[in-house]
């Protein structure tokens, strides 16, 4: 049971709330018809709320009930309870029913950047009584401390208290920018790279992207080939291949977002990484996350995902 601490005493909000019931219909009989319980029931309830205050609430008198002037002052403050009870009650009812409220989405600084702020605006299109919060970094969010409500992830959630839904796989390609290949020749097989600069993620990628380096060994037998740059970020990476530092390996939605790359190596098959909609299973009714679920599921295709 509910209790809340008012001036020293525990106050039972459930026998406020029967109070409130029995100073708005003016007798404990009618009191008790509304609330489908015995008169006598009823009565000792308030009765125990007088003698926990110790102050009496109505003045009983044969034509019924009238309130003290500590029962109107306990009426005041019940009567602002039960409005703020009734706001929020409407409230909880119109998430429940349309969507509305902040929805707080992670995913990486590459992916959200580019991708799916691009998709962002029809989806708030849609739904304009929902906003989003952004939330873009290379490392996890801890969803189960609720830091946000929904992920987009580039590997399987091993919490076993996280929803997930595989939406598609982002291939990665080999690419280059016109001016890095007019000045220094087009590759034509995997070995040729040994000929050519090569832009790589770093020596520490995340474990969920732990083959994105595929290019610095494909075509090789023996030791990988040194990068020309080494960046811990794929959009600094992607920014490095445009201004034709080198050759570099780019998820197929980052390619697709830029005018200055180019594939090349088409027979070059690169990994795949599957992207995953992830949230907490307290969230599995919440109509907000519902609806980004199913957008995403439309928006993230194969097709709009890979050339």
């Amino acid at each position: 049971m509910m209790r809340e601490t008012i001036g020293g005493r525990g106050m039972d909000w459930e026998k406020l709330r029967l109070f409130y019931a029995v100073a708005e219909a003016g007798s404990f009989t009618e009191a008790a018809k509304r609330l489908h319980q015995s008169q006598p029931a009823l009565s000792r309830q308030i009765q125990a709320l007088e003698a926990s205050l110790g102050a009496a609430l109505f003045h009983r008198h044969a034509r019924g009930l009238a309130l003290t002037h500590e029962g109107e002052q306990l009426l005041e403050a019940a009567r602002l309870v039960a409005e703020r009870i009734d706001s929020v009650e409407r409230a909880i009812l119109a998430t429940r029913t349309r969507p509305s409220g902040e929805l707080r989405v992670t995913t990486t600084v590459s992916f959200g950047s580019t991708w799916l702020i691009k998709h962002v605006r029809d989806f708030l299109d849609l739904y304009p009584d929902i906003s989003i919060n952004l939330l873009l970094a290379d490392d996890d969010i801890d969803l189960s401390k609720r830091e946000a409500d929904v992920a987009l992830r580039f590997h399987e959630p091993k919490q076993a208290d996280l929803i997930q839904r595989h939406l598609a796989d982002i291939r990665y390609i080999v690419c280059a920018s016109p001016r890095y290949l007019e000045k220094n020749g087009t590759p034509q097989t995997a070995q040729d790279l040994d000929d050519h600069r090569i832009v790589a993620y770093g020596a520490y990628a995340p474990e969920p992207i732990r083959d994105v380096n595929w290019l610095l060994s494909v075509g090789r037998s023996h030791t990988p080939r040194t990068p020309i740059l080494a960046v811990n970020n794929l959009y600094a990476l992607m920014q490095a291949v445009e201004e034709g530092v080198g050759i570099g390996s780019l998820p197929a939605y980052l390619v697709k977002s830029s005018e200055q790359l180019v594939p090349i190596l088409p027979d070059v098959i690169g990994p795949r990484f599957p992207i995953y909609f992830v949230y907490p299973r307290e969230l599995k009714s919440s109509i907000r996350v519902a609806v980004l679920r199913d957008f995403l599921v439309m928006r993230a295709t194969q097709e709009s995902l890979n050339l």
